[in-house]
């Protein structure tokens, strides 16, 4: 079977149908299966339960066969009939209404196998040569369980909203924001990592949860389980866990009405797990992850600026508020209210220009704030009195 191909979920289903029925009664017992293959932490090292050989495929393709079996089996735990595909792809639909053109090449063909396999090509690929593998997978692929959580209550309620996908992920990067913060020393690539991590998500938005406010809003036992370990793995980004950040989960899972022993068998599966594949993961705490992102983004950014200048500047041109905005922005810093119209309206040029794409795919929020950092070099000098030509 070959994820990278059409077909390969068809074939998926009809080789492992029955196993799933078998192995996998609910998504709350599949959730065990899915920590030690890596797909929670984002990490994806196994198919779940070895489901199928895994051998020859890249671990991208081994995260879209486990996001697979994570909506397939919560759609059969709740439904009894055939319609997954169907279901599913109405589910992708509902949720990306606002990336309803990003989506137009996938969803104007209908609600078909090939259809779903590029939903989910599109929700998990990033090019791997523009940003760190490692970084991709924490910060991307770790948001992935959001998607199935929310699948569950679509199929439960026969309704979801953008903005219920949006307020659950605003309370996981509270959370794990704040887990970040825990450690009582702070070296600038830890600070460069928050940064990095609060720019990265799916979903930006001006409003953010406290943290009280992100604990009312997790309610179901698998929801609080999925934030606990997302926050025991950001403890993990300088392999160990400190007297502070155990507080903090202890009391994490307090918050959250869990037993001790959940909190434990946590922090024991993230460390087990970092311990058995600490040769194929590259940790996040690694300064030469942050370094190297910071490089390799800020290359990649300048190039794709350069080689798209002019038809970049004539789309900015047409934007008057945006020109207004990006020449503040060499001068002086921008709001946060600000900024969010900035990056909207970026991404709504970057639309328009095919080999700008990278930016729109999930994770391409990362690379903004570094967007805005040059595209203020393509402005008319007279705006910016104080630069230096190069």
């Amino acid at each position: 079977m070959n994820p990278s191909a059409s077909g390969w979920i068809k074939k998926l289903i009809s080789i492992n149908d029955k196993e799933f029925s078998k192995e996998f009664s609910s998504l709350a017992v599949l959730y065990k299966a899915l920590i030690p293959c890596g797909y929670i932490y984002g990490s994806n090292t196994n198919i779940v339960n070895d489901i199928i050989d895994k051998d020859d495929l890249s671990s991208e393709e081994i995260c879209k066969v486990n996001h697979l079996i994570a909506l397939y089996v919560t759609h059969n735990s709740l439904k009894n009939t055939d319609d997954f595909i169907e279901d599913t792809v109405e589910f992708y639909k509902k949720i990306n209404a606002h990336k309803t053109n990003f989506f137009l090449d996938i969803i104007s063909k209908g609600d078909t196998t090939e259809t779903l396999e590029k939903i989910i090509h599109k929700r998990i690929q990033i090019d791997n040569n523009l940003i760190d593998k490692s970084f991709n997978y924490f910060i991307t692929n770790a948001l992935l369980f959001i998607d199935v959580l929310a699948y569950k209550q679509y199929l439960t309620t026969g309704a979801i909203s953008e903005n219920s996908i949006i307020k659950e992920e605003s309370a996981i990067e509270t959370i794990v924001l704040k887990t970040l913060n825990a450690k009582v020393e702070k070296t600038k690539y830890d600070n460069s990592l928050i940064n990095l991590f609060d720019q990265s998500l799916r979903y930006q938005q001006t409003n953010k949860l406290n943290y009280n406010e992100a604990i009312t809003l997790l309610k179901t036992p698998l929801e609080k389980q999925y934030i606990l370990d997302l926050a025991c793995m950001a403890t993990w980004s300088d392999k160990t866990i400190d007297d502070n950040e155990r507080y903090f989960l202890f009391q994490l899972g307090k918050d959250l009405q869990l037993e001790t022993k959940d909190v434990k068998n946590a922090m024991h599966s993230i460390s087990d797990f970092y311990i058995k594949h600490k040769k194929d993961i590259v940790l996040l705490g690694s300064k030469n992850i942050v370094k190297s992102f910071y490089n390799n983004s800020s290359a990649m950014v300048m190039k794709l600026i350069s080689r798209n200048s002019k038809r970049l500047q004539k789309e900015l041109s047409q934007s008057k508020e945006l020109m207004l905005l990006l020449t503040k922005s060499t001068v002086k810093d921008l709001s946060k209210e600000e900024q969010k119209k900035v990056n909207d309206q970026l991404l709504d040029i970057f639309k328009a220009i095919p080999s700008l794409a990278i930016f729109i795919l999930p994770g391409g929020a990362l690379l903004l704030p570094l967007v805005i950092k040059f595209i203020p070099k393509l402005l008319p000098s007279a705006f910016d009195d104080n630069r230096i030509e190069e």
